[in-house]
Protein backbone atom coordinates (compact mmCIF):
# COMPACT_ATOMS: atom_id res chain seq x y z
CA UNK A 1 0.00 0.00 0.00
CA UNK A 2 3.51 2.52 -0.03
CA UNK A 3 1.74 3.27 -3.43
CA UNK A 4 -1.40 4.86 -1.75
CA UNK A 5 0.72 7.51 -0.49
CA UNK A 6 1.04 10.00 -2.63
CA UNK A 7 -2.24 9.56 -3.63
CA UNK A 8 -3.58 10.03 0.53
CA UNK A 9 -1.29 13.11 0.29
CA UNK A 10 -2.27 14.95 -2.76
CA UNK A 11 -6.10 14.54 -1.90
CA UNK A 12 -4.87 16.09 1.57
CA UNK A 13 -3.79 18.84 -0.32
CA UNK A 14 -7.04 18.94 -2.21
CA UNK A 15 -8.98 19.19 0.76
CA UNK A 16 -6.80 21.59 2.38
CA UNK A 17 -7.52 23.77 -0.39
CA UNK A 18 -11.54 24.08 0.76
CA UNK A 19 -10.18 26.03 3.78
CA UNK A 20 -9.90 29.67 4.70
CA UNK A 21 -6.54 30.89 2.97
CA UNK A 22 -6.08 32.33 6.47
CA UNK A 23 -6.50 28.69 8.32
CA UNK A 24 -4.51 26.73 5.63
CA UNK A 25 -0.87 27.15 6.91
CA UNK A 26 -1.92 25.95 9.83
CA UNK A 27 -3.30 22.55 8.57
CA UNK A 28 -0.27 22.73 5.57
CA UNK A 29 1.94 23.11 9.21
CA UNK A 30 0.49 19.80 10.71
CA UNK A 31 -0.11 17.96 7.59
CA UNK A 32 3.56 18.67 5.69
CA UNK A 33 5.29 17.26 9.02
CA UNK A 34 5.02 13.81 7.72
CA UNK A 35 3.35 10.71 9.63
CA UNK A 36 2.61 7.28 9.12
CA UNK A 37 -0.56 8.33 7.36
CA UNK A 38 -1.95 4.78 9.17
CA UNK A 39 -5.56 5.58 9.50
CA UNK A 40 -6.47 6.86 6.10
CA UNK A 41 -3.85 3.70 4.61
CA UNK A 42 -6.28 1.32 7.30
CA UNK A 43 -9.45 3.21 6.18
CA UNK A 44 -8.57 1.95 2.09
CA UNK A 45 -7.24 -1.33 3.28
CA UNK A 46 -10.61 -1.88 4.44
CA UNK A 47 -12.47 -0.50 1.87
CA UNK A 48 -10.83 -2.83 -0.63
CA UNK A 49 -11.11 -6.14 1.30
CA UNK A 50 -14.87 -5.68 1.10
CA UNK A 51 -14.62 -4.84 -2.14
CA UNK A 52 -17.96 -4.19 -2.64
CA UNK A 53 -18.37 -0.13 -2.84
CA UNK A 54 -18.47 1.54 -5.80
CA UNK A 55 -17.54 5.21 -4.12
CA UNK A 56 -14.47 6.74 -4.24
CA UNK A 57 -12.51 6.22 -0.94
CA UNK A 58 -10.08 8.84 -1.01
CA UNK A 59 -12.01 11.55 1.20
CA UNK A 60 -13.04 9.39 3.64
CA UNK A 61 -9.25 8.28 3.72
CA UNK A 62 -8.50 12.07 3.66
CA UNK A 63 -10.97 13.11 6.47
CA UNK A 64 -9.39 10.01 9.10
CA UNK A 65 -6.16 12.10 8.65
CA UNK A 66 -7.89 15.45 9.18
CA UNK A 67 -9.22 14.43 12.13
CA UNK A 68 -6.22 12.89 13.58
CA UNK A 69 -4.44 15.83 12.50
CA UNK A 70 -6.35 18.44 14.29
CA UNK A 71 -6.22 16.37 17.46
CA UNK A 72 -2.51 16.82 17.13
CA UNK A 73 -3.12 20.37 17.04
CA UNK A 74 -4.86 20.41 20.12
CA UNK A 75 -2.59 17.47 22.42
CA UNK A 76 0.45 19.63 21.44
CA UNK A 77 -0.96 23.00 22.95
CA UNK A 78 -2.83 20.63 26.31
CA UNK A 79 0.85 19.27 26.07
CA UNK A 80 3.23 22.86 25.75
CA UNK A 81 4.96 20.41 23.63
CA UNK A 82 7.78 22.52 21.68
CA UNK A 83 8.07 19.91 18.93
CA UNK A 84 6.03 17.96 16.22
CA UNK A 85 7.93 15.30 14.53
CA UNK A 86 10.75 16.78 14.93
CA UNK A 87 9.53 20.52 13.76
CA UNK A 88 8.19 23.03 15.79
CA UNK A 89 4.53 22.37 16.79
CA UNK A 90 1.93 24.80 15.35
CA UNK A 91 1.25 26.48 18.33
CA UNK A 92 4.88 28.28 18.50
CA UNK A 93 4.33 29.20 14.59
CA UNK A 94 0.48 30.67 15.33
CA UNK A 95 -0.05 31.38 18.21
CA UNK A 96 -2.25 29.09 20.79
CA UNK A 97 -5.73 30.82 19.36
CA UNK A 98 -5.10 30.26 16.07
CA UNK A 99 -4.04 26.85 16.26
CA UNK A 100 -6.78 25.68 18.68
CA UNK A 101 -9.53 27.65 15.80
CA UNK A 102 -7.43 25.71 12.84
CA UNK A 103 -7.67 22.15 14.32
CA UNK A 104 -11.32 22.90 14.73
CA UNK A 105 -11.58 23.54 11.33
CA UNK A 106 -10.07 20.47 10.22
CA UNK A 107 -12.33 18.74 12.33
CA UNK A 108 -15.30 20.18 10.35
CA UNK A 109 -13.37 19.85 7.51
CA UNK A 110 -13.39 16.07 8.21
CA UNK A 111 -16.57 15.72 9.48
CA UNK A 112 -18.35 17.56 6.10
CA UNK A 113 -16.02 15.38 4.31
CA UNK A 114 -17.88 12.30 5.52
CA UNK A 115 -21.12 13.96 5.80
CA UNK A 116 -21.07 13.88 1.95
CA UNK A 117 -21.30 10.53 1.60
CA UNK A 118 -24.03 10.62 2.60
CA UNK A 119 -24.37 7.47 4.82
CA UNK A 120 -25.77 8.36 8.13
CA UNK A 121 -23.69 5.04 9.68
CA UNK A 122 -20.12 6.92 8.57
CA UNK A 123 -21.26 10.00 10.15
CA UNK A 124 -22.09 8.12 13.15
CA UNK A 125 -19.04 6.03 13.31
CA UNK A 126 -17.00 9.43 12.92
CA UNK A 127 -18.41 11.34 15.24
CA UNK A 128 -18.55 8.46 18.19
CA UNK A 129 -14.72 8.00 17.36
CA UNK A 130 -14.09 11.85 17.94
CA UNK A 131 -16.12 11.90 20.94
CA UNK A 132 -14.49 8.71 22.45
CA UNK A 133 -11.16 10.10 21.57
CA UNK A 134 -11.72 13.40 23.29
CA UNK A 135 -12.82 11.10 26.15
CA UNK A 136 -9.93 9.43 26.46
CA UNK A 137 -8.18 13.05 26.57
CA UNK A 138 -10.07 14.16 29.40
CA UNK A 139 -9.63 10.97 31.48
CA UNK A 140 -5.60 11.49 31.08
CA UNK A 141 -5.75 14.84 32.41
CA UNK A 142 -7.79 13.60 35.12
CA UNK A 143 -5.05 11.08 36.10
CA UNK A 144 -2.38 13.52 35.93
CA UNK A 145 0.01 13.03 38.83
CA UNK A 146 -1.12 9.81 39.61
CA UNK A 147 1.58 7.69 39.80
CA UNK A 148 -0.64 5.23 41.41
CA UNK A 149 -2.56 4.39 38.29
CA UNK A 150 -3.73 0.59 37.81
CA UNK A 151 -3.41 -0.86 34.16
CA UNK A 152 -6.49 -1.02 33.60
CA UNK A 153 -7.51 2.54 34.24
CA UNK A 154 -4.30 3.18 31.54
CA UNK A 155 -5.77 0.92 29.03
CA UNK A 156 -9.44 3.19 29.56
CA UNK A 157 -7.14 6.03 28.89
CA UNK A 158 -5.33 4.72 25.57
CA UNK A 159 -8.31 2.86 23.97
CA UNK A 160 -9.63 6.14 24.04
CA UNK A 161 -7.25 8.67 23.02
CA UNK A 162 -6.02 6.36 20.44
CA UNK A 163 -8.00 2.95 19.37
CA UNK A 164 -11.12 4.89 18.77
CA UNK A 165 -9.92 6.63 15.91
CA UNK A 166 -8.50 3.96 14.47
CA UNK A 167 -11.59 1.89 14.90
CA UNK A 168 -13.53 4.19 13.16
CA UNK A 169 -11.03 4.20 10.36
CA UNK A 170 -11.64 0.52 9.40
CA UNK A 171 -15.19 0.60 10.27
CA UNK A 172 -16.04 3.14 7.97
CA UNK A 173 -13.68 1.70 5.23
CA UNK A 174 -15.76 -1.56 5.68
CA UNK A 175 -19.09 0.63 5.66
CA UNK A 176 -18.42 2.05 2.33
CA UNK A 177 -16.51 -1.58 0.54
CA UNK A 178 -20.06 -2.59 1.22
CA UNK A 179 -19.78 -5.44 4.36
CA UNK A 180 -22.39 -6.88 5.61
CA UNK A 181 -23.13 -6.15 9.29
CA UNK A 182 -20.74 -9.23 10.82
CA UNK A 183 -18.01 -7.73 8.15
CA UNK A 184 -18.83 -4.30 9.86
CA UNK A 185 -18.23 -5.44 13.70
CA UNK A 186 -15.18 -7.32 12.46
CA UNK A 187 -13.72 -4.23 11.03
CA UNK A 188 -14.39 -2.77 14.13
CA UNK A 189 -12.77 -4.89 16.56
CA UNK A 190 -10.14 -5.07 14.33
CA UNK A 191 -9.28 -1.44 14.29
CA UNK A 192 -9.98 -0.68 18.16
CA UNK A 193 -7.53 -3.94 19.03
CA UNK A 194 -4.84 -3.01 16.67
CA UNK A 195 -5.17 0.94 17.71
CA UNK A 196 -4.64 -0.74 21.48
CA UNK A 197 -1.30 -3.08 20.30
CA UNK A 198 -0.04 0.51 17.95
CA UNK A 199 -0.36 2.73 21.60
CA UNK A 200 1.48 -0.19 24.02
CA UNK A 201 4.27 -0.52 21.46
CA UNK A 202 4.71 3.02 21.69
CA UNK A 203 4.62 2.67 25.34
CA UNK A 204 7.29 0.13 25.28
CA UNK A 205 9.70 1.86 23.08
CA UNK A 206 10.08 5.16 25.24
CA UNK A 207 12.21 2.57 27.54
CA UNK A 208 13.89 0.77 24.48
CA UNK A 209 15.20 3.29 22.92
CA UNK A 210 19.22 4.58 24.27
CA UNK A 211 19.34 5.85 27.85
CA UNK A 212 19.39 9.15 26.12
CA UNK A 213 16.62 9.18 23.67
CA UNK A 214 14.52 6.75 26.35
CA UNK A 215 15.20 10.00 29.18
CA UNK A 216 13.77 12.86 27.42
CA UNK A 217 10.78 10.86 26.16
CA UNK A 218 10.07 9.22 29.83
CA UNK A 219 11.17 13.07 31.35
CA UNK A 220 8.59 14.56 28.98
CA UNK A 221 5.91 12.06 30.30
CA UNK A 222 6.60 12.45 33.91
CA UNK A 223 6.98 16.36 33.36
CA UNK A 224 3.37 16.33 32.30
CA UNK A 225 2.35 13.96 35.56
CA UNK A 226 1.78 10.93 33.02
CA UNK A 227 2.24 7.07 33.43
CA UNK A 228 3.14 4.90 30.77
CA UNK A 229 1.92 1.23 30.64
CA UNK A 230 5.94 -0.24 31.57
CA UNK A 231 6.29 2.61 34.34
CA UNK A 232 2.50 1.18 36.05
CA UNK A 233 3.55 -2.56 35.55
CA UNK A 234 7.39 -1.88 37.37
CA UNK A 235 5.58 0.18 39.95
CA UNK A 236 2.95 -2.48 40.63
CA UNK A 237 6.28 -4.33 42.20
CA UNK A 238 8.29 -1.35 43.69
CA UNK A 239 8.27 -0.73 47.24
CA UNK A 240 6.40 1.94 48.76
CA UNK A 241 10.01 4.09 49.23
CA UNK A 242 10.64 3.81 45.72
CA UNK A 243 6.67 4.94 44.85
CA UNK A 244 7.21 7.94 47.12
CA UNK A 245 10.71 8.78 45.27
CA UNK A 246 9.64 8.87 41.59
CA UNK A 247 6.47 10.53 43.60
CA UNK A 248 9.02 13.53 44.68
CA UNK A 249 10.65 13.45 41.24
CA UNK A 250 7.04 14.09 39.52
CA UNK A 251 6.41 17.26 41.74
CA UNK A 252 9.93 18.35 41.44
CA UNK A 253 10.13 18.10 37.26
CA UNK A 254 6.39 18.46 36.83
CA UNK A 255 5.06 21.72 35.15
CA UNK A 256 1.62 23.26 34.46
CA UNK A 257 0.41 23.39 30.93
CA UNK A 258 0.14 26.98 31.38
CA UNK A 259 2.94 28.09 32.64
CA UNK A 260 6.62 28.40 31.10
CA UNK A 261 8.37 25.20 31.27
CA UNK A 262 11.36 25.75 33.83
CA UNK A 263 15.01 24.37 33.13
CA UNK A 264 15.24 20.48 34.27
CA UNK A 265 18.24 19.89 36.71
CA UNK A 266 21.10 17.54 35.83
CA UNK A 267 20.35 15.71 38.98
CA UNK A 268 16.70 15.25 38.05
CA UNK A 269 17.60 14.22 34.67
CA UNK A 270 19.92 11.52 35.99
CA UNK A 271 17.06 10.38 37.95
CA UNK A 272 15.01 10.16 35.39
CA UNK A 273 17.57 8.18 33.51
CA UNK A 274 18.28 5.61 36.42
CA UNK A 275 14.15 5.13 36.64
CA UNK A 276 14.65 4.06 33.14
CA UNK A 277 17.30 1.58 33.45
CA UNK A 278 15.07 -0.05 36.86
CA UNK A 279 12.16 -0.17 34.39
CA UNK A 280 14.31 -1.97 32.20
CA UNK A 281 16.06 -4.49 34.04
CA UNK A 282 11.98 -5.22 35.61
CA UNK A 283 11.58 -6.40 32.01
CA UNK A 284 8.27 -4.26 32.14
CA UNK A 285 8.97 -3.07 28.51
CA UNK A 286 8.70 -6.36 27.27
CA UNK A 287 5.65 -7.28 28.91
CA UNK A 288 3.98 -4.41 27.92
CA UNK A 289 4.80 -5.40 24.69
CA UNK A 290 3.51 -8.77 25.43
CA UNK A 291 0.29 -7.29 26.47
CA UNK A 292 0.55 -5.79 22.87
CA UNK A 293 0.92 -9.14 20.94
CA UNK A 294 -2.00 -9.86 23.10
CA UNK A 295 -4.04 -7.29 21.49
CA UNK A 296 -2.70 -7.95 18.19
CA UNK A 297 -3.95 -11.73 18.41
CA UNK A 298 -7.50 -10.35 18.96
CA UNK A 299 -7.25 -8.29 15.96
CA UNK A 300 -6.01 -11.29 14.06
CA UNK A 301 -8.72 -13.58 14.82
CA UNK A 302 -11.45 -10.41 13.95
CA UNK A 303 -9.66 -10.70 10.13
CA UNK A 304 -10.93 -14.53 9.87
CA UNK A 305 -14.24 -12.53 9.27
CA UNK A 306 -13.03 -10.77 6.53
CA UNK A 307 -13.23 -12.24 2.32
CA UNK A 308 -10.17 -13.56 1.27
CA UNK A 309 -8.06 -10.88 -0.04
CA UNK A 310 -4.80 -9.02 -0.81
CA UNK A 311 -6.15 -6.20 0.98
CA UNK A 312 -6.76 -8.77 4.13
CA UNK A 313 -3.66 -9.86 4.04
CA UNK A 314 -2.14 -6.55 3.87
CA UNK A 315 -3.82 -5.65 7.27
CA UNK A 316 -2.45 -8.88 8.69
CA UNK A 317 1.05 -7.54 7.69
CA UNK A 318 -0.02 -3.98 9.38
CA UNK A 319 -0.63 -5.86 12.46
CA UNK A 320 2.73 -7.18 12.00
CA UNK A 321 4.46 -4.31 11.46
CA UNK A 322 2.73 -2.13 14.53
CA UNK A 323 3.41 -5.42 16.75
CA UNK A 324 7.65 -5.77 15.90
CA UNK A 325 8.13 -2.04 14.62
CA UNK A 326 11.21 -0.78 16.67
CA UNK A 327 10.73 3.08 15.77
Amino acid sequence: MGNELPRINTHLDTCVQRLDPYVQPIARHVLDAGGKRLRPLLTLMAFRAFGAGQADPYSLAASLELLHSATLLHDDILDSAGLRRGRPAAHTVFGRHATILGGDALLALGNRLVAEYGDSRLTVAISDGIMRTATGEIREIAQVGNMSLTNEEYLEIVTGKTAYLIEAATRCGAILGGADDAGVENASRFGLNLGIAFQLVDDALDYGASEEEAGKSVAADLREGKATLPLILYMEGAEPEERQRLQELVRRIGVDADSPVAEVSGEDIAAVIATVQRVREAGAAERTREMAAGYAQAARQSLDGFPTSQETDLLGEALEYVVQRNK
